[in-house]
């Protein structure tokens, strides 16, 4: 790809979470960027709702000056923001909105930046969405017991962690092996994954 200028990083969420969606079945629509501009964001929020009925964004739901999307879903596109953080790790800024347009209702999702974070909350929130839409009775995930490979530390938050099954010795109860390091940046411990840890606080 072409040579990154300072401040900038790789657009890795917009690959993996569109592959994601197409995995599952479902027709993502590529949006493009939006700058962290008000003006801007108003603009390119009003244009995708009038072309989609789930929207799906990640960065700028944070803390910092330059995440806006809160402020503009509540002040300028007239949603009603039904949880703008969540105790859990990875995820904590996830949000998620809805506004009436035209009568019909939209579905907003608002995905952390970190593209471990938005890959998970991709999972836990909006993959059992699009489904529950599309009709299928059993939208959520299938949660199984298994036995962890070694010890894990328990995090003051709920946490998700990146892990791979694997069934051992003609065990019916299967191995959770972790990925390696859990930072939020790591999109490697994503992509040698096929499951989730669920960890309690």
């Amino acid at each position: 790809g072409a040579h990154l200028g300072g401040g900038q990083i790789r657009d890795s969420n917009r690959t993996t979470l569109m592959g994601c969606a197409v995995e599952n079945g479902f027709t993502p629509v590529d949006l493009g960027i939006c700058v962290d501009k008000r003006a801007e964001l108003v603009s390119g929020i009003r244009d995708a709702l009038a072309k989609v009925d789930v929207l799906i964004s990640t960065g700028g739901v944070s803390m910092g000056e330059k995440d806006l999307l809160k402020t503009v879903l509540r002040e300028d596109i007239g949603c009603v923001i039904h949880f703008g953080r969540v105790f859990m790790k990875p995820g904590k800024p996830t949000t998620f909105a809805t506004v009436t347009i035209d009568g019909q209702k939209k579905l907003i999702f608002g995905l952390p930046g970190n593209p471990v974070s938005a890959t998970v909350t991709f999972y836990l929130f909006v993959l059992p969405a699009l489904r529950k839409l599309s009709g299928d009775k059993n939208p959520q995930h299938t949660l199984m017991k298994a036995q962890v490979s070694a010890d894990i530390s328990l995090d003051p938050r709920p946490e998700y962690q990146r892990a791979t099954l694997e069934y051992r010795d003609g065990n019916h109860v299967p191995y959770a092996i972790s990925t390696g390091s859990q930072c939020s940046s790591r999109l490697l411990s994503v992509s040698k994954a096929n499951a989730l840890i669920v960890l309690p606080a």
